[in-house]
């Protein structure tokens, strides 16, 4: 007989599952996201360190788990909610269940819930915490987790998953150096940025400006990250740094936010953010359309940055609320996007934008 597990939100909604995963009690900010598959790779996605996951696919576990998936060296999300949850898989090449993957890295689940009814909660009430137990069926005992878990508002979380010593990666005879800021970075990023034959070194997300122009990169990549951007004053000063050396740089998602926060344009959070893998954008610069893969639940503010129009040119739109996916700036060599265009998982439409990362530098020292 299946062990109970219950999950308590915010609003009080109150749900009964069963547990699978490790035993406990874990809270967090609920989220959502929409990919029908590459669950292990969101798992593992850093940006979505310390939220608790739920997923709108109604089979999970169906395909096992795979260490070349990952995108980092641990499970970021603290806990998951599903629908159908699945001990056996039918992928060959898999090295196990889902089940033993998320037991080995102490994660633990709730399944038997009705994701839809949980997803339409987060869309209709907005982002708020959760509590999944193992441990404690009484609602009473549930608040009183709840009441001790903070809000993602204000949490600086980048230096927690940040690399703590710099490495090299790429083709250490490119002519190119690209001094790359890991937030919380992807392997698929990182991927990316090599078959561009740069050679890359990573640093720790409060690595100092000083410190990184000693190594003398021609460009700089800001990651991907979790938390509140406003929060991350080392990461903003350095941007900063790095605006006003003029050399080109490249932001995707929080380092879009902390590129826009070094230019004077805020960001704040958002109703219940974007997730998933199906989210279309309009390139505005050249009038396509890229289905994008997206995490995040911070954004910045579209008014304020038509206050900076002399400077700063939107450059992404997303076609389902018009928030801002992008921007360039008009004088210096600096682009960023809010969404992944690495992907992993996702489709490739936005893979360009590496290319376009490196055409730029080769323009800027070819001359």
């Amino acid at each position: 007989m299946e062990e109970k597990a219950y999950l308590l939100l915010e609003d009080g909604s109150f749900f009964e599952g069963f547990t699978a995963g490790a035993k406990g009690t874990v809270s967090g900010e609920i989220c959502f996201n929409t990919g029908m598959t590459g669950y292990q790779e969101i798992f593992t996605d850093p940006s979505y360190y310390g939220q608790i996951m739920t997923m709108s696919n109604v089979h999970i576990g169906n395909y096992g788990s795979k260490s070349k998936d990952t995108e980092s060296q641990n499970v970021q999300i603290s806990g998951l909610i599903v629908r159908n949850f699945s001990s056996h898989y039918s992928r060959t090449s898999a090295d196990e269940s889902l089940q033993n993957y998320l037991l080995k890295n102490n994660i633990i689940a709730i399944h038997g819930i009705d994701t839809r009814a949980v997803v339409q909660l987060i869309r209709n009430k907005g982002a708020m915490n959760c509590v999944i137990s193992t441990e404690h069926s009484e609602r009473n005992q549930l608040q009183a987790v709840l009441k001790n878990t903070p809000s993602m508002v204000g949490l600086e979380l980048a230096s927690k998953v940040s690399i703590t010593e710099a490495y090299s990666l790429g083709n250490e005879g490119s002519s190119y150096k690209v001094a790359v800021m890991d937030y919380g970075i992807k392997k698929s990023i990182l991927d990316q940025l090599v078959l561009q034959n740069f050679h890359i070194k990573v640093f720790p997300a409060k690595a100092s400006f000083n410190d990184i122009k000693l190594w003398n990169p021609e460009a700089y990549f800001l990651s991907n990250g979790p938390g509140d951007p406003e929060t991350m004053d080392y990461a903003i000063q350095c941007a900063s740094q790095m605006i006003s050396s003029q050399k080109p740089i490249f932001g995707i998602c929080l380092g879009h936010q902390i590129l826009s926060l070094a230019l004077g344009v805020p960001t704040y959070k958002m109703h219940h953010g974007h997730r998933g893998s199906n989210h279309p954008v309009k390139n505005l610069i050249t009038g396509l359309g890229e289905i994008t893969s997206q995490n995040h639940g911070f954004a910045i503010d579209k008014e304020k940055i038509l206050q900076h129009k002399d400077e700063l040119i939107v450059s992404h739109i997303n076609l389902n609320d018009q928030s801002i996916e992008g921007f360039e700036h008009k004088k210096l060599p600096i682009f960023c996007v809010q969404y992944h265009p690495e992907a992993g998982p996702g489709p490739h439409d936005s893979r360009y934008l590496f290319t376009q990362f490196s055409t730029r530098i080769n323009q800027i020292y070819s001359k």
